[in-house]
């Protein structure tokens, strides 16, 4: 398909070239793209469903979850429905404001999942270190100062990101060889140096991302220390047991997101097409695997679940 408008500084659309390399094969992409999203969509939407329902899981604990689900909605279909509809109608065409819009919140998402581990990892600590104060500390109203702070956060320094790039002039090309509108993709294509985007991203990865790891790291720190504190083994094992699914989740958000970053940095070897999957998965896998692994390992959600979805009455375990 040939560029269209590539005379003017801002084009009227840009091109997204989906997968280069594997043309013949998108059509077969599409299919464990499609149903990955479906699974995300309908695992995170009764995730919250089930919550809302259930009394007695209206604690901060799973109105933190009730808002990582939420997120990771937003995070997937800020980007899959676009890249199904490349996938499935080959229909390219994206126009110049809607790129940069559906960057935005590609960032707001991944910055606001960021926050939300953040959160998780603050309420796990207050869990241990202070159990008969859990409910008075985190309060709602603590809850939602805590979540506006990241919100505001989230919105100035990563949305400054596609702010920058829609700023930049597009006067060589407006073919993107990828399924989305990614950042480093499509500044690639201005005719201007964008070694400010490329160290404006960097900051704000540092900033957001690396201090989030940081403090995620040190509240398990103090967790680790309490828990080696308490007296039976018992005792242990459940402390840490009601860690386990927050850092599993942590670790898969954040390895995906590293290795995501080195594929940019560094991946110059790889074919692209190689990289526009993984970074299509890096939005997809997390969402996915959230509400099944919590599900899964939580017994009150899964109680709940039976409860109000099967309607099976479920005698809670009290040993």
């Amino acid at each position: 398909m040939p560029a269209v408008n590539t005379s003017s500084l801002h084009p009227a659309v840009f091109i997204l070239m989906g997968f280069p390399g594997i043309e013949h094969l998108q059509h077969w992409l599409s299919v464990p793209f499609t149903v990955l999203y479906i699974t995300a969509l309908a695992a995170n939407s009764i995730l919250i469903l089930v919550i809302r329902l259930e009394k007695s899981l209206h604690s901060p604990m799973y109105l933190f979850l009730c808002m990582l689900a939420m997120v990771d909605i937003g995070l997937c279909t800020s980007t899959i429905p676009k890249v199904l509809e490349v996938l499935w109608l080959d229909n390219k065409d994206i126009s110049f404001e809607g790129c940069f819009i559906q960057m935005f919140f590609i960032y707001i998402f991944a910055a606001l999942e960021s926050s939300v581990l953040v959160m998780m990892a603050y309420d796990r600590y207050i869990a241990i270190y202070y159990p008969l104060r859990y409910t008075v500390i985190l309060s709602r109203t603590l809850i939602a100062k805590i979540f506006v702070a990241f919100l505001i956060r989230n919105v100035i320094l990563p949305g400054l990101i596609p702010t920058l790039a829609s700023r930049l002039p597009y006067c060589s090309s407006n073919i993107i060889p990828h399924c989305y509108c990614d950042h480093m993709a499509v500044v690639k294509l201005a005719c201007a140096n964008i070694t400010m985007n490329s160290y404006y991203g960097l900051f704000v990865a540092f900033f957001g991302w690396v201090i989030d790891v940081i403090f995620i790291a040190s509240s398990y720190v103090m967790i680790l220390r309490a828990v080696s504190k308490l007296g039976s083994k018992a005792a242990c094992l459940k402390a840490l047991n009601t860690c386990g699914s927050h850092l599993f989740v942590i670790f898969c958000f954040y390895i995906m997101s590293l290795l995501n970053y080195l594929l940019y940095r560094f991946g110059n070897g790889f074919p692209p097409h190689v990289h526009n999957i993984f970074s299509v998965l890096y939005l997809l896998i997390p969402p996915v695997l959230n509400p099944i692994v919590y599900s899964v390992r939580t017994k009150e959600i899964r109680q709940a679940f039976l409860k109000h979805f099967l309607k099976r009455k479920c005698v809670m375990d009290h040993h």
